[in-house]
């Protein structure tokens, strides 16, 4: 789940996404301060939630920290609008420390590898990487699928020339750290970060 908000743009409403792909058919309902998107299928994609602020506690322009005491709010605000549905959230950290188990040529393209990286608690995520420094040993970000970079981007699945990518290796730019270097490449860490650990982005 993702949570925006800002009131200087679009006024007091809470923007929820809970699915990492855009609907392709978006049916909007109405109950009272919330309207529910749902996709083709009928299942909800997401909703707004209206006079947000009387219902929770937001600092504008930004992402908003997905936290038990937010969840907490807004299942209480659908509740209050008549709208029986309960959220199911994933709290896990979405950007993590990450080891590169082994890094092969792309099959399709020169210019990216196809990477095994380890995440923790033995999951592992396959991700197509074009960076030219990415090399098997490494320790590095991770976005993993639902996370939202800096710049807006919400991480999906992918398929890049024929070969499922889940997740991405960062660079620093990317992640919008002080002083990245312009240099095209991964962020590469110290050898005592812990694998599968959190990694703090500001939105």
């Amino acid at each position: 789940m993702n949570v925006f908000y800002n009131k200087e743009g679009i006024g007091d409403v809470l923007l929820v996404q809970l699915q990492t792909e855009t609907p392709e058919k978006i049916d909007p309902e109405q109950f009272g301060d919330i309207t529910l998107i749902k996709d083709a299928e009928g299942k909800i994609a997401g909703f707004n939630v209206f006079n947000a602020s009387s219902y929770t506690d937001l600092a504008g322009g930004q992402q908003v920290e997905v936290s038990e005491k937010l969840v907490t709010s807004l299942q209480n605000a659908l509740a209050k609008n008549g709208v029986d549905f309960t959220l199911e959230v994933d709290f896990s950290p979405k950007f993590v420390v990450g080891f590169v188990e082994a890094k092969e040529k792309h099959p399709n393209a020169d210019k990216l590898n196809v990477c095994q990286v380890a995440v923790g608690d033995e999951e592992k995520l396959q991700i197509v990487c074009g960076a030219p420094n990415v090399e098997q040993g490494q320790k590095v970000v991770v976005a993993k699928v639902g996370a939202v970079m800096p710049s807006g981007m919400v991480i999906r699945d992918a398929e890049l020339r024929g070969v499922a990518s889940t997740g991405m290796i960062c660079s620093a730019k990317e992640l919008a750290l002080p002083n990245a270097p312009e240099v095209k490449g991964i962020l590469v860490l110290s050898e005592d970060a812990e694998t599968g650990s959190a990694f703090e982005v500001k939105a």
